[in-house]
């Protein structure tokens, strides 16, 4: 699988890439680009060399995991790819490819998956942390949404960057479509203070929040 991915290697945009991801070594970054690599895991996906690279962990370069990813996002039955989320977490070692893990399954499956959910947010890797606040964050916050989810996530408690980065992200989203069960929150100083200002930074910024709502927000900055 190297072979497959250095062949498309592009050193341009491997230095463009590398100075995005802090947290991984350049030495780690090969440079193939997003849509090369989605490409490669629609004609791996369902093939003997696909199932022996998704059972080969952990992998040494960046887009090996962001492979890996694309190709568990296109696993059908939600019981073996939820297995295989889970044993692929802990080795996910920075943002993008946090990110980039967006299983079709998880759609249609939201009780299903609210358990893992609660596992994943509880984990000491930060990435697992944020991938389960992502997951609530994508899938949670419309037709399936509760006041707890709110809760869950304002319990989580990190150091890592990441993580509360995330944080925010998730109540500055959920400010836009649950307005009114999200700002009790940051009125009553509910966050850690970091969180809480780039949470209303975030939400300032967005086009789904009012010119009124945000005059009402900065207001709360803290």
């Amino acid at each position: 699988m190297q072979d497959r991915l250095f062949a498309q290697q592009d050193l341009v945009y491997r230095e463009f890439s590398a100075k995005l991801m802090p947290t991984v070594e350049v030495s780690k970054v090969i440079g193939v680009r997003i849509p090369v690599l989605r490409k490669m895991a629609k004609d791996l996906y369902g093939t003997d060399e696909a199932a022996a690279f998704l059972g080969r962990l952990p992998h040494t370069y960046f887009e090996e995991n962001n492979l890996h990813a694309f190709l568990l996002a296109r696993i059908p039955d939600f019981d073996a790819c939820v297995a295989a989320v889970d044993a692929f977490l802990p080795y996910v070692d920075n943002w993008a490819t946090c990110d980039s893990l967006r299983p079709g399954c998880f759609k249609q499956n939201h009780k299903a998956l609210l358990p893992w959910i609660q596992k994943w947010m509880a984990s000491s890797k930060p990435y697992t942390v944020r991938f389960g606040i992502e997951m609530l964050m994508v899938y949670y916050l419309d037709d399936h949404f509760t006041p707890d989810y709110l809760s869950w996530v304002a319990g989580v408690q990190s150091e890592a960057y990441y993580v509360n980065m995330m944080i925010a992200w998730y109540f500055a989203t959920a400010l836009s479509k649950q307005w009114a069960a999200v700002v009790p929150y940051l009125e009553g100083k509910s966050l850690p203070v970091w969180v809480h200002n780039k949470t209303i930074q975030k939400a300032v910024e967005s086009y789904r929040i009012t010119a009124e709502q945000k005059a009402y927000l900065r207001t709360l900055r803290r």
